[in-house]
């Protein structure tokens, strides 16, 4: 099924409605949602990374300061 929205018609509020609305009833069915299998190899290596030592983890206000340093 193709749905066609007139995207060039619709404000960035109706757009971001719109993705909400999507959003809310994709989390209705979250269950039956697989995840596709190139996110299982993300995790893994991501997973590798924190075990090998090559990645940590930080607090959200240290990385929210981190991101707001390198966009300024």
């Amino acid at each position: 099924m193709e749905i066609i929205l007139p995207l060039e018609k619709m404000t960035t509020e109706d757009k971001i409605q719109a993705m909400e609305t999507i959003w809310d009833d994709l989390c209705k069915k979250a269950d039956s949602i697989s995840s596709p299998p190139w996110h299982e190899k993300v995790l893994e290596a991501r997973e590798d990374g924190i075990k090998n030592g090559d990645d940590e983890f930080i607090d959200w206000s240290t990385a929210k300061k981190n991101i707001q340093d390198s966009i300024s």
